[in-house]
């Protein structure tokens, strides 16, 4: 009977301690979480508080779309701001055969590290039609003529290689600067030719100058024949035009006139409504630092642009795009796919 009653004792005092066990584990577990919680509390609110400030002096906003709104705002460059903590964005991992585009040559550049992000037959040497008119810009600006000068539009400017038509009409004069604005903005192939013909030295002067800025910048594929881009002998290639692009970001007139929305420019006592040519600098979901639109039938479709996409400053060239909307489409698919890429990112890797 002694052993009977040592035995239930025994089993009981067993039971009782393996109950308690767990209880001890979670009450413990429970005191160490709402200490730990306690003890985040205070940094959590110190960071945001030293965020603050910071965010509101160095955050850039997206450009607003006008000539006198944008002068100056340098939107290219990366701004370091401070950031909660998360892994390091690479595109290393992803897999890029997620990304389906139907321009025939592309190129994505991450300005920051120079890498290439995403590239589809880069090196082709193609006609790039209207991006010429970057580089008519740059060669302007690097003559430090006199923007307010007036330049008249002659019969010289009339298209006879490919017939197309102008709303400026032949007489019409302009400031330089209004011209390269027209040139830019709503690519008027009249106001880019006025401008390479009224260089010192003419038009020969003007398109050795565009070759010798060509050569400068590194650009050992690409040819100019002239400042528009209406001939097919414009060529050069996605990583060519990367570069181009990277260096007219650097001219702020090229950045406000390339992204200005719509001017409207007397010419000849009426004033007509200018519009540019890449919808995407109408909308709120792009933050675009310099575009350019470009289109002849031999170079098909393009669009080379600088803008922030995923917080990180990128140049995207997108050439012979087949269709009037497949630029803007690809241009928007690139977006996607670098912003899913970044929240993945975060999330973990890839």
């Amino acid at each position: 009977m002694k052993k009977k009653l040592q035995i239930a004792l025994f089993v009981g005092v067993m039971l009782g301690g393996g109950l308690n066990a767990p209880l001890q584990a979670a009450t413990a577990k429970n005191t160490e979480q709402q200490t730990g919680k306690k003890a985040v509390q205070p940094a959590a609110k110190s960071t945001q508080a030293a965020k603050r400030p910071v965010g509101r002096t160095a955050v850039k906003k997206s450009p607003v779309r006008s000539a006198k709104a944008t002068t100056g705002k340098t939107v290219h460059a990366a701004v370091d701001t401070p950031r909660k903590s998360m892994r390091r964005i690479t595109f290393d991992d992803v897999d890029q055969g997620r990304l389906s585009l139907h321009s025939a040559s592309v190129l994505v550049i991450d300005q920051n590290t120079g890498q290439t992000l995403f590239e589809k037959h880069s090196g082709a040497v193609v006609p790039i039609a209207s991006i010429s008119k970057l580089m008519t810009a740059m060669v302007v600006l690097d003559a430090k003529l006199d923007m307010q000068e007036v330049i008249t539009i002659g019969e010289e400017e009339v298209d006879s290689l490919k017939g197309t038509r102008s709303r400026i009409h032949v007489g019409t004069t302009m400031t330089r600067e209004t011209a390269m604005l027209l040139a830019l903005m709503s690519s008027e192939n009249r106001a880019a030719h006025a401008l390479g013909r009224h260089y010192p030295g003419g038009m020969p002067a003007f398109v050795t100058a565009m070759n010798n800025k060509a050569r400068a910048l590194g650009m050992h594929s690409s040819s100019f024949e002239e400042p528009t881009g209406l001939s097919s002998n414009n060529v050069s290639t996605a990583h060519d035009l990367a570069r181009m692009v990277a260096a007219a970001a650097r001219y702020p007139e090229i950045r406000d006139f390339s992204t200005t929305e719509t001017a409207k420019v007397e010419l000849k006592g009426r004033v007509t409504d200018f519009n540019n040519t890449n919808a995407l600098v109408r909308s709120d979901n792009w933050e675009i630092g310099i575009s350019k639109t470009g289109y002849i039938s031999e170079a098909g479709r393009c669009l080379v642009m600088q803008a922030r996409v995923a917080d990180k400053p990128v140049v995207i060239v997108l050439l012979d795009s087949v269709g009037k909307m497949t630029r803007v489409g690809d241009a928007n698919r690139i977006k996607r796919w670098m912003e899913s890429a970044s929240l993945a990112s975060e999330r973990g890797p890839v």
